[in-house]
């Protein structure tokens, strides 16, 4: 029998590849997007649903996973996907900016994940992926917002697998470093001022960092990954068995946690002002 993966954010990006990929593999998916309109290539796959689902509303999770359980009778796998980038000063930061980057990375996926616990206690059996970023590991400038939400979603993950675990259920998370998709364009926001402008000389030094690494030929930390490399990542941690709970995913991740894990506080502080904003720390 067929198993079933249930993804939110399947519009484009990771979530789309992994939609289509977990479909070639002969997997049910229940296809999740703000707007189903943008879905119709992966409602075409004879296995694929696709469902409205926006993770800052919590009534159209619990109707999309009332749904898809209907449609589909188990759901063996929830991948969190779904996210918003916020980049930029926190001074700056509006609260409607602060409240959506929580809404969208945190507290949406802890929704989806709340929906679904009755149902994976039930057949005693689940599992969670979460997606969520080298960033929920490691900082860069600018980024603090986004990283607060990673982080969070990471610490939030280790601790819910304890007491989930007696109930069959398990967490893995998924963390890629840069991946080369739309994201920038489509979920990505800025925190500015046209008042407070002592931040902009940085700001453009950050845009020329970024640039590189969303690039895979300047990449300089080994390479970033495609959606479909993520969406291969996410299938191993869904079908290889193990207890291995956390997946990186692209050179630039792995060399990311090596710098990281190799130097100290500060010495990793000063590699990313020199890396990325192009000045020595003070």
């Amino acid at each position: 029998m067929s198993k079933t993966i249930f993804i939110t954010g399947t519009s484009s990006g990771i979530g789309k590849a992994t939609a289509q990929y977990f479909a070639q593999k002969g997997w049910n998916v229940a296809a999740t997007m703000r707007n189903p309109d943008k879905g119709k290539d992966l409602a075409d796959l004879s296995n694929v649903n696709v469902y409205q689902l926006d993770v800052t509303d919590e009534s159209s999770i619990n109707q999309a996973v009332a749904k898809a359980i209907q449609d589909f009778d188990k759901i063996d796998v929830v991948l969190n996907n779904a996210g918003y980038g916020l980049i930029g000063p926190f001074e700056l930061a509006t609260k409607e900016q602060i409240e959506k980057e929580f809404q969208t990375n945190l507290f949406g996926a802890m929704n989806v994940m709340r929906a679904f616990l009755p149902h994976f206690k039930q057949n005693k059996d689940g599992l969670i992926i979460n997606l969520t970023s080298v960033g929920g590991l490691v900082t860069m400038p600018y980024t603090s917002l986004y990283h607060s939400t990673k982080f969070a979603l990471e610490g939030f993950s280790e601790s819910l697998a304890y007491e989930l675990e007696q109930f069959g259920i398990r967490i893995k998370i998924v963390e890629p470093g840069a991946v080369y998709t739309n994201f920038a364009t489509t979920s990505l926001d800025m925190t500015k001022s046209d008042s407070v402008r002592d931040y902009d000389a940085d700001l453009q030094k950050l845009q020329q960092a970024f640039d590189t690494l969303m690039k895979p030929d300047t990449n300089t930390l080994g390479g970033g990954s495609t959606p479909e490399m993520v969406a291969e990542t996410i299938y191993t941690a869904a079908t290889d068995g193990s207890e291995q709970m956390r997946y990186l995913s692209g050179k630039d991740a792995e060399q990311l946690i090596s710098m990281k894990k190799e130097n100290d506080d500060a010495a990793f502080h000063q590699m990313m002002m020199q890396m990325l904003l192009g000045k020595e720390a003070s």
